[in-house]
């Protein structure tokens, strides 16, 4: 009987320590963050009166040399390109919010907008040319002071001008215009004495009114144009950077230079 109730005691102790055993708890693991998704299509702003990078043809419709830039860099890509007119004053904030992706329309490189934006390689060289009505007294920058000058309001020309500070004091009156084509409908009409452009915007019209304009020698200096990103979005940069590096490579650039400009300007 004790060899029995002992037996029983033992029993019931295992059983006890048993039952007193901590089983090891599963820890929840956290969700994988998902991966971003891949980058299929490309909004470019652009200033769509901004012949011959990006303006609207006889069909209203958009062409331009910084148009077939970026459709042919986008069809290398993989990736769907829409264009997306923007006013132009307003493209830092265009771009940083989301409205677009990229800014491809002449974008001069400025130490000023590296603050802001972030720049593939110069892939054009430009210089900030002086147009006069032909006939004009204005040979030179000199010739600029006391004059009426006007220029495209936020273009690089601004920048350029303010500058050389002794030759902007001298101006009579800056007036600033949406579009370089208004500005240099008012120096046809007198209104103005002298238009400061991007030359291969300048050249364009020049071109087209040979009698009516003249470019002066002097200028105010040489820049160069590059594609905009928002600076966090290094990954897409670098895609578009390879890609232009690319068509400079293989020939594409100068073909769709040549045909705008009748040479291969891509630098």
């Amino acid at each position: 009987m004790k060899k029995r109730t002992l037996l029983a005691s033992l029993a019931l102790t295992a059983v006890l320590a048993a039952c007193g055993k901590s089983e090891p708890v599963a820890t929840a693991q956290a969700p994988a963050a998902p991966a971003p998704a891949a980058v299929t299509k490309i909004v470019v702003g652009l200033d769509d009166n901004f012949p011959p990078m990006g303006f609207r043809d006889e069909k209203n419709e958009l062409v331009g040399f910084d148009i077939d830039m970026a459709k042919e860099a986008s069809k290398r890509l993989g990736m769907e390109v829409e264009f997306k007119p923007i006013d132009w004053s307003a493209k830092e904030a265009e771009l940083n919010g989301k409205r677009i992706d990229v800014l491809w329309n002449g974008l001069t490189i400025l130490e000023s907008r590296k603050q802001h934006i972030a720049f593939t390689d110069p892939y054009m060289a430009n210089r900030q040319i002086i147009i006069v009505k032909a006939g004009s007294d204005i040979k030179d920058k000199a010739g600029l002071a006391g004059k009426v000058i006007g220029v495209q309001e936020s273009s690089s020309a601004v920048d350029a001008m303010k500058k050389e500070e002794e030759v902007f004091k001298t101006f009579k009156e800056f007036k600033q215009f949406g579009d370089n084509i208004t500005a240099l409908m008012d120096l046809e009409a007198g209104r103005l004495d002298a238009v400061v452009v991007d030359e291969v915007v300048g050249r364009f019209h020049v071109a087209k009114k040979a009698d009516t304009y003249t470019v002066l020698e002097d200028n105010f200096g040489t820049e160069d144009y590059g594609v905009g990103f928002r600076k966090e979005d290094t990954e897409l940069l670098g895609k578009v950077n390879q890609a232009l590096k690319d068509m400079k490579a293989d020939g594409a650039a100068a073909e769709i230079s040549k045909k705008w400009f009748g040479e291969n300007i891509v630098k």
